[in-house]
């Protein structure tokens, strides 16, 4: 239904935007695990993939951020589990899934899975005529990934920060954010609701959400308190 102008209070036009947070659930050999600066051979086991998820979503998550890292590193793959992961979720809970998505099969095959956004990581730099290819197929189904070293690419991950709770590299932000349109979702380092209240202020300039997991994990805060602070 159309509301009148009328209808909508003033607080609501004054309210700033809410950062949208995208707990993650990192998947290898089957099970749901967090890594250090985005390394292969840093995975810490934190059990089944599927609970991880509920986990999040009973605890009132509007997005997951599903990654299979095997795929991402290119020595196997958990598409099983993935798809079990995403059938198990709730439907009004989106997923946002990553990991070893560089051509037009696993894309096709992502894009079955059910999930609401694809993730390209590397393959969108070795491959942008491919990308721009797809994001012009699929439109806002499509994210692209940028892993960032200092200032050197490697949603946008700073591998320096992501898994060492050493906060995220707002400066960073600030300066892809200034070259862009599109919405950036940060990731790496978040470790505080602080945090969280300082990536909110970013909300106008364009970072439209954060992802979050190693905090998560190590029970530094948790959801429920960080989609708190991030949605008032």
């Amino acid at each position: 239904a159309i509301r009148s102008l009328e209808s909508v209070s003033m607080s609501e036009f004054n309210k700033t935007p809410g950062l949208t947070l995208l707990p993650a659930v990192d998947v290898a050999d089957g099970k749901a695990v967090r890594l250090t600066q985005g390394e292969a051979g840093t995975e810490k086991s934190y059990g089944d993939p599927c609970a991880a998820a509920h986990d999040w979503v009973d605890q009132g998550a509007e997005w997951i951020h599903l990654v299979d890292l095997d795929a991402a590193f290119g020595r196997g793959n958990n598409h099983a589990m993935i798809k079990k992961v995403i059938k198990s979720t709730p439907k009004r809970v989106n997923i946002e899934l990553s990991g070893g998505i560089r051509d037009d099969e696993s894309l096709e095959a992502a894009l079955a899975t059910g999930a609401k956004r694809i993730n390209l990581g590397t393959a969108a730099l070795e491959n942008p005529e491919w990308a721009a290819h797809v994001i012009a197929e699929y439109g806002e189904a499509i994210a692209v990934g940028l892993d960032v070293r200092g200032t050197t690419l490697a949603v946008v991950t700073d591998v320096t920060k992501d898994g060492t709770l050493q906060g995220p590299n707002i400066e960073l932000l600030r300066q892809v954010m200034d070259r862009t349109h599109r919405p950036v979702i940060a990731s790496g380092g978040v470790s505080s609701l602080d945090d969280l209240i300082e990536l909110r202020e970013l909300v106008p300039q364009g970072l439209e959400g954060a992802i979050v997991g190693k905090a998560l994990y190590a029970k530094a805060f948790t959801l429920a308190e960080a989609l708190d602070v991030s949605s008032h």
